[in-house]
């Protein structure tokens, strides 16, 4: 193998490059959060509405259990084979997974097979979902300068609001132009079925990916056992790791996927007002995802984790208590947008943060894992819990409370960092080996 690399043509082109098939996994995640009610009629019919829908969104919750599979198979694929090799693998598992669920009668024409295909897909996009996050930020970071990482990571997530934008768009498209009966019949297939014909596109455009530098330098490549070995000698990292994903994956399921669910059975609103809410969330976190990523290049990583995760603790149920005292399009929007600002500067400073402290022989399915972990168990289903905890305690603030542990999470994490760090300056000062803390 060769251990040259053609420079790329632009900063912007490699980030176009690696970002297209994180745009095609979260669209597909967003079409089916924002079409819960609608994929739970088609798929999961139940004399219950509350039953029905928690069905949909645990299946929409259950693509997450499979992450830190793919994290593992996936991610060790991608540390072994090579960035560019992994991502083309996630970009057409996650193709396969969106042409099942698309195109699967409901369960009136072919009855309990519905579902359990339903299902495999959500699964097959989990998994493939597992590694696509860490091979893209991990990719980013090892083509970005070293005064510049916070800005190019940045770029992970902003694919993700172009997806998030994009989606409610055709929703509110399709609002507009489809009577409900339509919608509820055939209607929310329609995005899917576009997300279907953009493959080839994104196919093409990720092909010319060119491996990065930092990887054909590796003198070594590790086995899929030497890389299990790493992950188990470097739990305390992944596990802290997963801590700090926490508040990102909560904070952003329940601002994008979960707010028209949340609009429309909670509080009431207009489906139309909540895309739009939706919409103007995505469009929010576009433009300050770079801008937090570019200022954690300028002040560091650990100033923008603390602010966020004491802001959000403070703020999170406060706010949610005064939007369902009155709720309205107004206050959904402005409680929206101030968790779409704490949630970009939160995570335009960790990601960057997540690619730094994992071991290099191990950093893409080690960030892979650490996210997957964090998404399967609070992130991922977030829509569902929020639901439950709504129904069993009638306040329809609790998804602020939620989001309040998650911001627990994350400040622990971030403590244990900033003790860890004290620790290694400590132990190098001393003339031990750092590896040793």
């Amino acid at each position: 193998m060769t251990t040259e690399m053609k420079a790329p043509r632009s900063p912007f082109a490699s980030i176009l490059r690696v970002t297209s098939g994180n745009f095609l996994e979260m669209y597909d995640f967003m079409i089916f959060g924002y079409y819960s009610t609608s994929i739970a009629k088609a798929f999961f019919p139940n004399k219950s509405e509350f039953v029905g829908l928690m069905l949909s969104l645990a299946t929409f919750g259950a693509g997450f259990l499979m992450r830190p599979l793919g994290a593992i198979v996936l991610g060790g694929y991608t540390d072994r084979h090579g960035r560019r090799s992994g991502l083309l693998l996630t970009l057409a598992l996650m193709a396969f997974g969106t042409l099942s669920i698309a195109c699967t009668p409901g369960y009136a024409a072919i009855g309990i097979a519905a579902p359990l295909i339903v299902l495999l897909g959500r699964l097959l996009q989990g998994l493939s979902a597992g590694a696509e996050l860490g091979g893209v930020s991990v990719y980013l970071a090892e083509i970005a300068p070293a005064h510049r990482k916070g800005l190019y990571v940045s770029w992970q997530s902003a694919s993700q609001q172009l997806a998030v934008v994009f989606a409610a768009v055709m929703g509110i498209v399709l609002s507009h132009e489809l009577a409900p009966a339509a919608m509820e019949a055939w209607g929310w297939r329609v995005p899917l079925w576009i997300g279907c014909a953009v493959v080839p596109f994104l196919f093409w455009i990720r092909s010319s990916l060119e491996e990065t530098a930092t990887f054909l330098a590796r003198k070594k490549r590790f086995s899929m056992a030497e890389i299990l070995r790493s992950l188990v000698t470097n739990w305390r990292i992944v596990l802290i790791g997963t801590m700090l994903t926490t508040l990102t994956t909560t904070a952003f399921y329940m601002i994008t996927a979960y707010t028209p669910t949340y609009g429309a059975t909670a509080l009431h609103l207009a489906r139309s007002s909540t895309l739009l809410v939706t919409l103007c969330v995505g469009v929010s976190n576009f433009v300050m995802l770079p801008v937090m990523g570019r200022l954690s290049d300028s002040i560091g990583r650990r100033p923008l984790l603390f602010a966020c995760t004491a802001l959000v603790l403070l703020t999170a149920y406060p706010m949610l208590a005064w939007l369902v005292q009155a709720p309205s399009f107004d206050r959904l929007l402005v409680v929206e947008l101030w968790l779409s600002v704490l949630y970009a500067s939160y995570n335009g400073a960790m990601v960057v943060y997540l690619t730094e402290i994992m071991p290099v022989d191990v950093r893409s399915t080690g960030f892979s894992l650490s996210y997957s972990l964090a998404t399967a168990i609070f992130g991922g289903y977030t829509p569902a819990i929020c639901t439950y905890l709504i129904h069993v305690t009638g306040n329809r603030a609790m998804p602020g409370a939620w989001l309040s542990a998650a911001a627990v999470c994350a400040l622990v994490a971030v403590s244990c960092t900033l003790l860890m760090s004290g620790l290694r300056k400590e132990a190098r000062y001393e003339g031990v080996s750092a590896a040793s803390v």
